[in-house]
């Protein structure tokens, strides 16, 4: 990266492709063994860690919730924010209207007296944080990949008010959360194979190809329930 500019790249592969491990590589969990990595010009490795962790932001397919307030869990984003700057994160990850039905909103306990998010709200809760920080590179790994149609739904609008502000690395395995991109990367067995648009991957990549089949027939299986199909 030679400048951190506003985007969204999506990064799609079969499982073990080296997706996630590229977002490794980023948050330095790993080094490059060859050549380097820039943000703004400068090599990550020379960058001190707690300066990098300011850069970089990482959603994972399922997040944490301490058992604490809301508030409290949303701050972890940055212990110095706000209350104000706390819910207008949590508005922009469309977590707000949850919260304030919750009995005490934002200072309701999670976990305490009933009070629980369902795995897509929780992801919601980790966008919010993400917002808060105010990192200018985000890392997006399979994080719709648990949420239902609704969670999803909402989830993919934060992650369209990410792209306006920052830049955006979206991990994924699912075609149709990434096909309207500019421009998408296709990774298999740790190298890039192919980079382009979803018209011209589905003319060039046959990887490609066989990951939207493969998406398509998960979107049409069907379940056997006592002798009835369910789609």
């Amino acid at each position: 990266m030679t400048g951190v500019q506003t985007c969204a790249l999506p990064i799609l592969g079969p499982s073990g492709g080296g997706k996630s491990t590229l977002a490794q590589l980023l948050l330095r969990f790993h080094d490059v063994g060859e050549g380097c990595i820039r943000i703004g010009g400068v090599d990550i490795r020379d960058l001190p860690q707690e300066t990098l962790a300011q850069l970089v932001s990482l959603v994972f397919q399922s997040s944490f919730v301490f058992h604490d307030t809301v508030e409290s869990n949303i701050r972890m984003g940055n212990t110095q924010a706000n209350f104000e700057d706390v819910r207008a994160a949590a508005r922009k990850a469309g977590l707000d209207d949850v919260v304030m039905g919750l009995e005490n909103g934002y200072q309701t306990v999670i976990g305490g007296s009933g009070a629980f998010l369902s795995g897509g709200e929780a992801q919601r809760l980790a966008i919010a944080r993400v917002f808060l920080r105010n990192a200018p590179i985000v890392i997006l790994d399979e994080a719709t990949a648990y949420a239902d149609a609704e969670n999803e739904a909402k989830i993919q609008a934060a992650f369209a008010q990410l792209a306006k502000e920052k830049t955006v690395l979206v991990i994924a395995h699912r075609l149709k959360t990434i096909e309207r991109c500019d421009k998408i990367l296709v990774m298999d067995e740790g190298f890039l194979v192919a980079s382009g648009t979803h018209a011209e991957l589905l003319e060039t990549c046959p990887l490609y190809c066989d990951m939207r089949a493969a998406d398509e027939r998960r979107e049409s299986w069907t379940v056997k329930a006592e002798g009835n199909s369910v789609a």
